[in-house]
């Protein structure tokens, strides 16, 4: 590998901007290329090295993507820069933050396949949690040589975004890296998120030159088995970064109300015209987006799967909320006991 500069990396002014005068001569910035159990692997213009966090920081407080800065002799974390982007989703736990996917990307690639893995809803969750993180969203429908009509599916996906880009490939042919330069360029970082067996490893092997296997998948069923199992930075030969991810069974919604109503914008800019601020836009009279409904200007099932994200939003929300505020009366609680038994 050609010696890498931090511009190379991704590195910006909005990350030099947090440095302080004296970091930058006694650190080292590094972006983090894997997440283990009691460390980080990590990159930088020196070369690769893996560091252990400090104290009072876990792998869970880091993610795939993030930039560190390093001591300079010693295989340490000194700390972690605040992130430019980061890509999060709910947990069916009820804990106080949500999970980490990726940090610092630019462009997101929601790959399905045009077969019955395709799922509306499911893509709409990704999309949520892209606009959410302030990410670009691109569909990526695979299998377009294995379907009958696989316009039919580019048209669906279509209907989801306003200025969303969707693009049908075959995940095996030659061009993948052309028809996808456009998004990974010199220090560009795009992630790869989906479900199993649509052919993700298949279009990361593509973009970096890798060689993973792939598996084949039952044809009864499109399903795949997991061929990635576990977050990771490559580099891709035009001077962008992969951030490959496992298929991830679970895509809870939390805290991301804003990212919800960026993916359904025809429901959304309509809310504040409604005669309440509190509609919840079932039957209450003086209600825009019923109006819009009659007038066919919206559909009835991507009105259903805007409530039900809104409301699954909020619900887990709260349970954040209320997770943190547990936790801040524990702390509470065991500092005045610690102080009780000093007396």
């Amino acid at each position: 590998m050609t010696e890498l500069t931090l511009s190379d990396l991704g590195w910006s002014n909005f990350f030099n901007s947090q440095l302080e005068l004296d970091e930058l001569e006694s650190t080292e910035p590094a972006r983090i290329t894997a997440v283990h159990r009691s460390a980080v692997a990590t990159l930088s213009p020196s070369g690769t090295r893996d560091l252990v966090l400090p104290q009072g920081m876990s792998t869970g407080d880091v993610a795939v993507g993030d930039w560190v800065l390093a001591h300079p002799s010693e295989h340490r974390v000194l700390r972690r820069l605040a992130r430019q982007t980061s890509l999060q989703r709910g947990t069916e736990y009820h804990t106080t933050d949500r999970q980490l996917i990726a940090a610092n990307l630019d462009t997101l690639f929601i790959t399905t396949s045009c077969n019955a893995d395709f799922n509306v809803a499911r893509l709409e969750r990704y999309l949520a949690l892209a606009h959410d993180a302030d990410v670009t969203p691109v569909i990526l429908l695979t299998k377009a040589d294995q379907a009958e009509d696989p316009d039919s599916f580019v048209d669906q996906a279509r209907t989801l975004g306003r200025e969303l880009e969707v693009i049908a490939l075959n995940a095996k042919a030659d061009d993948v890296t052309e028809t996808l330069a456009h998004w990974c360029g010199k220090g560009q970082t795009v992630a790869l998120a989906g479900s199993s067996g649509v052919g993700k490893t298949t279009i990361a092997n593509a973009l970096t030159g890798g060689a993973a296997a792939t598996q084949a998948i039952r044809e009864d069923d499109a399903r795949g088995r997991h061929t990635t199992t576990g977050r990771s930075l490559h580099r891709i030969p035009s001077g962008g970064w992969l951030i490959d991810t496992p298929g991830m069974r679970g895509l809870g919604v939390a805290e991301v109300s804003a990212g919800i109503d960026a993916t359904f914008p025809e429901i959304s800019e309509l809310t504040d015209q409604c005669k309440f601020r509190d509609c919840a836009h079932e039957s209450e009279p003086g209600c825009a987006v019923l109006a819009a409904l009659e007038a066919g200007e919206i559909t009835a099932d991507r009105l259903h799967r805007y409530k039900k994200l809104k409301r699954e939003d909020a619900h887990a929300t709260e349970t954040i909320a209320q997770a943190r505020d547990r936790q801040k009366k524990f702390g509470k609680m065991v500092k005045s006991a610690m102080t009780k038994k000093k007396r």
